[in-house]
């Protein structure tokens, strides 16, 4: 899959490359290189959510694979954006989103939200606004409705931190989905090492 504007995908907004191979340890001011860190984090799977929001000129979403727990007691996690353009304007722009934490059933919904050129929040989606506006994702894995608490410049991306103020489980939870070196993968029993 491709880096657009839209799409969230941490390694692929930063241009991650297959053929990226670990370079010098470090780069000018003591950090390691971008080619080292692609490489790294190329090969550590990630959790895929489509986050969505209502904005001023209608419902938005996008795929994400930064998302991550912080704490449980208060429930906080947070993402990072790495485009300020487009949907991904609107999710840094919102006070309140839902996190739909994607299934191994729920591909077409990462695909649909990471290119932003699909059409989104189509009828044959099975989507439904809050009492609140924002937009949710009805047949997607576990749904968390959240408090954008702050935002953060790092680097060039934007680290979101929210509370969780409502779960939304779904009526059967399904195997989680991952990415994983530019591509979308499904985890279930024969993914589990023997002995773990």
């Amino acid at each position: 899959m491709t880096a657009q504007p839209d799409t969230m995908m941490a390694a692929d907004a930063a241009g991650h490359s297959e053929e990226g191979r670990p370079g010098a340890a470090a780069a000018a001011g003591g950090l390691a290189d971008a080619t080292s860190f692609k490489a790294a984090f190329g090969g550590h799977p990630a959790g895929v959510s489509v986050i969505t929001a209502a904005s001023p000129t209608g419902p938005v979403g996008i795929t994400a694979s930064s998302v991550a727990s912080v704490s449980a007691e208060p429930p906080i996690l947070a993402f990072s954006l790495a485009s300020m353009s487009g949907s991904a304007a609107a999710i840094a722009a919102a006070e309140f989103l839902v996190i739909h934490l994607l299934t191994a059933d729920d591909l077409e919904l990462a695909r649909i939200f990471a290119s932003p050129v699909s059409k989104r929040f189509t009828r044959s989606m099975a989507w439904t606004p809050l009492e609140t506006g924002e937009p949710l994702l009805r047949h997607a894995g576990y749904a968390l409705r959240c408090r954008v608490l702050s935002r953060t410049p790092a680097g060039g991306s934007l680290l979101v931190a929210a509370s969780v103020v409502e779960v939304i489980a779904p009526a059967a939870p399904g195997e989680p989905m991952v990415y994983h070196r530019r591509l979308f993968h499904g985890l279930g029993g024969h993914t589990v090492l023997p002995g773990s």
